[in-house]
Formats: structure tokens, sequence, C-alpha cells
């Protein structure tokens, strides 16, 4: 996913500034002003460096730079707007693009790490007492399916309670203080068809991996104590920390695209489920739960990840490509093509800033044109410096 250059608009600030500053090359002569002018009559000439100063006719400035004609049908225009013949519009490479109305979505990025799904755990704590006969799974992260037997264990507290169920004549009293007990269905079976178990076998509860692991072949236990934790991993929780001017934008249902380090080639895609309701004291961040699945475990508990959150933005909005904005740090301009060679610069107020694009609030309409790009050489920094100065000298105009 691509992000918008802190830098936008540098090939519109630098045309602009050719606008001003070269296009008066051919100024000195007056037949070549009336070219620029598309056969119209030059009304005046105007200072390059966008001083209020003007002549009548052709001259140069103290740094020897042309006066830019002003055509005759440009005066009832904006004052600013500055015309430039077709052929130089193709030398500059001049670039185009239409003032649209689109849907945006606002991208919130966000560090993030990977935990369990808190609700796909189990724990195997039986509740009664006993020892430990026979491990049957004996190692963390070994992988566990429901119903698989997990241990066999010696109990003298089911051993009485099993006699008892059978001298009872099997009364559903009985049989009710079996259940309550978590006794296995399987070896309800064996009971009924007379058999009298010494061990009984703890089955997993569900499917997944061993996580965490107490039990010991031989070892006693007592009732309640937690033996096994296993946790299914084929879906896991992303926390994001989302910055507190950020959390306007997030929502529930949000999509999320989530990267590893371990995987710097590959994304997951997951979706904002749960909005924590506090703020970090210290870090003064949100906290995002989103989930994502993973039938393949590349994602574990504790990865550092990152997570971009795309959060759509209500109602269509006006936007421009973020090149045609030109930024001189106190105001933000654009070059309105008007038609016949001439350009406007005029100030807009920006919005919301997506990949490429960013919303005009207030200074353009859909189906305008606006400047996104030029092409020419820059022989030194002091020309760069010039058009910067030509630029925010305009500003006072």
């Amino acid at each position: 996913m691509k992000f918008v250059s802190s830098r936008p608009g540098l090939a519109g600030a630098v045309l602009f500034a050719v606008l001003g500053l070269g296009l008066g090359l051919a100024a000195a002569q007056p037949a070549a002003a009336d070219a620029a002018c598309n056969g119209g009559k030059v009304k005046y000439y105007r200072n390059p460096m966008g001083t209020p100063d003007t002549s009548p006719i052709p001259k140069k400035d103290s740094m020897n730079m042309d006066y830019i004609p002003v055509c005759e049908d440009e005066t009832g225009t904006n004052p600013g707007a500055v015309t430039i013949g077709l052929d130089k519009v193709q030398r500059l490479g001049v670039r185009t693009a239409e003032v649209q109305e689109r849907a945006l979505s606002r991208i919130v990025r966000a560090f993030a790490s990977l935990q369990f799904d808190e609700r796909r755990q189990s724990v195997v704590a039986p509740r009664f007492a006993g020892w430990i006969e026979k491990l049957l799974v004996n190692a963390v992260g070994d992988p566990v399916t429901r119903g698989q037997p997990l241990f066999e264990v010696y109990s003298p507290e089911l051993n009485v309670l099993q006699q008892e169920w059978q001298l009872a004549g099997r009364t559903a009293y009985a049989t009710d203080k079996l259940h309550n007990l978590g006794y296995p269905e399987a070896e309800m079976e064996k009971l009924r068809r007379g058999e009298r178990p010494r061990t009984v076998t703890i089955r997993s509860p569900a499917t997944g991996t061993v996580i965490d692991k107490t039990a010991i072949e031989g070892a006693r236990f007592q009732a309640g104590d937690p033996l096994f934790r296993i946790v299914d991993t084929s879906s896991m929780w992303v926390i994001a920390e989302v910055y507190e001017q950020d959390l306007a934008y997030v929502k529930v249902g949000d999509m999320a695209r989530i990267t590893v380090n371990a995987w710097p080639n590959r994304s997951f895609e997951g979706k904002v489920t749960f909005i924590y309701p506090g703020l970090g004291k210290e870090s003064r961040t949100a906290r995002l739960r989103i989930e994502v699945a993973n039938p393949d475990g590349l994602l574990r508990a504790d990865m550092a990840a990152t997570a971009e959150i795309a959060s759509p933005l209500e109602g269509s909005r006006v936007v421009v490509p973020d090149s045609a904005v030109i930024d001189s740090g106190r105001r933000q301009v654009v070059l309105v093509e008007r038609g016949e060679g001439r350009y406007e610069p005029r100030p807009v107020k920006l919005g919301a800033r997506v990949p490429g694009f960013v919303q005009v609030i207030d200074g353009l309409t859909a189906g305008e044109r606006v400047v996104t790009q030029a092409t020419f050489l820059i022989d030194a920094e002091s020309n760069i410096r010039a058009a910067l100065a030509a630029f925010n000298a305009g500003e006072k105009q």
C-alpha cells in the first residue's frame, strides 16, 4: 500500500516558478510577446519575481530576467494568472488531471502485537483429586483434537462413586453425582456394561495446541488444578495501539491489513471487532482488537506487527492528486488550467489525505483541471530558492 509523500506538489511548485520566472524569455521582442498572447495584444509587462511593479514595454529586472507579458484578455481574470504557449506546455511536459468527486478511505497506521483468542482457550482441570497414572500427551506444543485422550488417572473418590452407582441400582441421584464431577460419558458406558474401571481417561475438550502443561506422570493433583491449557490458533487477535487523534477515524467493522517482521512479503487481512473503552495513561493510545484468520499457523502470540486500518469516510469528497498541491508552509495552492495556455494559481483548503489523493474542502469544484506534473531541468539550487521566493512574493499581492 502506498503512502502520501511528505513533499507534495514539488513538480507543480517548480512549474509555478517557471511560469513566474522563465516565461519571459521571449518577451524581449514584441512580436514574440504577441505570440504568447495567441495573437492578442499585450496589456503590460509584470515583474517575474511577483513584485507589483509593471512596465508598458519589455524590460529586464535586476537579475537580468525578462518581464512577463500580461495579455488584455487576462486582465479581467485572476491577476495572478499567467499564460504559456502551447508549444512550451509540451516542452515542459505539463500534465493535468480532472478534479473529481469520489469516496475516500482514510488509512490509520498503528503498532500492534499478537495474542491468542481468549474465546478459543480451554483448560483441563479435573473436579476430583487423584494421581496421573499415564500421560498420553506429554509435551507443550503438541497438537490435539477434540476427544483425544490426554492422560489416565486413578481417583479413590471416583472409585467409591462408581461402586455406589452400581449398588444403588443406577439411580438418577448417583448418576448426577458422577456427572457433577465431570465423569466422562465414555466411562459411564463401561459402568452400564457392568465394568468397574480402575482408571479414568481424560480427553481433550477442544482441537488446538497445548500451550501449557503441569501434568507429570505419577504426580498427584488436587481438584481444580489446571493440568493442560489448549488453544485454537486458527484465529488470532491483533491488539493495535491507535493514537488518540486517530480514534475518530476507526470503528468496529473496518478492514485492516496486518504485517509482521517474520513474514515481510506477506500481509494478513482482518477486521476490527472491538475498541477497548480506556486510553493508556502514558501512551495516550486506544487499544483495538482485530481478528485475523491464521489457518497456516504462521502468526504466533507476542509477535510484533503493524496494522493499517482502512476507514471509509462518509459521502463523496472533492479530491485532487496530491502532486497537484503546492505547499508554501502558510497556504496551499493549485494551478488551475483556464484554457489556451492560461494557468491560475488558486488557494485551496485541504482535508483528509489518502494514498495518492487529498481532499479539497474549499477552492475547487469537480470538473476543473489542475496541473499535476511538469518535467524540466534545474541547474542550480539558487533556481529553486528563486522559485520559492517568487511564490512567497505572490502571496503579498
